[in-house]
Parts: structure tokens; C-alpha cells; sequence
């Protein structure tokens, strides 16, 4: 199992994914967290979900959301 976070901005009712995936629900929260705080759109949450894709990234506070692929 995997997660993906999607952005709630004002005005819509459901959240907007992109491609990244997640190994973890907190590497998603984290994310998620970390794109609110550099975005000036009006974000009002996110949503943290599980997928069953395949994880494509890694995120951690000291470096940042990370492609695998671009990691290989």
C-alpha cells in the first residue's frame, strides 16, 4: 500500500492529486505540509489517501520531496 496527497483549494470540494506517491500516510502528511507552507494559492487542506500505485518519491524535512527514479 501506498499514499497520495491532494491540495483543497477554496472553492473546490475535492481535493487535487498530482503523480507523487508515497511510501507512508506521515511522508504524505509531511509533504502535503511542507507544499502549504511555500504555496500562495488559497489552500484551505489536504487529503491524505491511499493508492495502489507504485511509490515514485520520498520525502524527509532536511531534503525535501525526492524522485526515486531520479535517485537510480
Amino acid at each position: 500500500m501506498s499514499y497520495k496527497y491532494g491540495m483543497i483549494l477554496k472553492g473546490q470540494a475535492e481535493p487535487s492529486f498530482n503523480k507523487v506517491v508515497l511510501a507512508t500516510h506521515e511522508e504524505a502528511d509531511d509533504a502535503a505540509r511542507e507544499l502549504m507552507s511555500r504555496w500562495f494559492a488559497p489552500i484551505t487542506g489536504w487529503k491524505v489517501v491511499e493508492s495502489d500505485n507504485p511509490v515514485n518519491y520520498t520525502f524527509d524535512w532536511d531534503k525535501g520531496l525526492q524522485s526515486i527514479e531520479e535517485n537510480q
